[in-house]
């Protein structure tokens, strides 16, 4: 995976696949960061990549769990109440895990403040 620049100028990872129907479009002006390396000198730019990293999946998981939780109110609709019921239980998991990644990501801006 790479980070590029989408339409809007924000550094978004890129490199992942999609199954489902709504668009994703990303432009391709390519800005490789330095996520494997250990050096002292580029540790801002590593930083930098963490975090936009982060605000852009916790983006997509919340739009994802959005998502989730409207096709948990159609199977309901449709009387598959225990298919609804579970994935409703899934998409409260999706949210402990993005208030866990919404922590980190302050932790982390916290640390580029020291």
């Amino acid at each position: 995976m790479h980070l590029i620049n989408d339409e809007n100028g924000n550094v978004v990872p890129h490199g992942h696949e999609h199954n489902h129907s709504h668009e994703h479009t990303h432009g391709h002006a390519h800005e490789h960061g330095c996520s494997n390396c250990g050096d002292n000198e580029c540790q801002g730019s590593c930083t930098e990549e963490v975090v936009a990293l982060l605000n852009y999946m916790l983006s997509h998981n919340e739009h994802h769990a959005e998502e989730l939780d409207q096709m948990a109110e159609n199977l309901a609709k449709l009387g598959m109440e225990d298919a609804a019921k579970t994935i409703k239980e899934g998409v409260a998991d999706f949210q402990k895990g993005n208030m866990r990644l919404g922590l980190a990501l302050t932790l982390v801006k916290e640390h580029l403040k020291d």
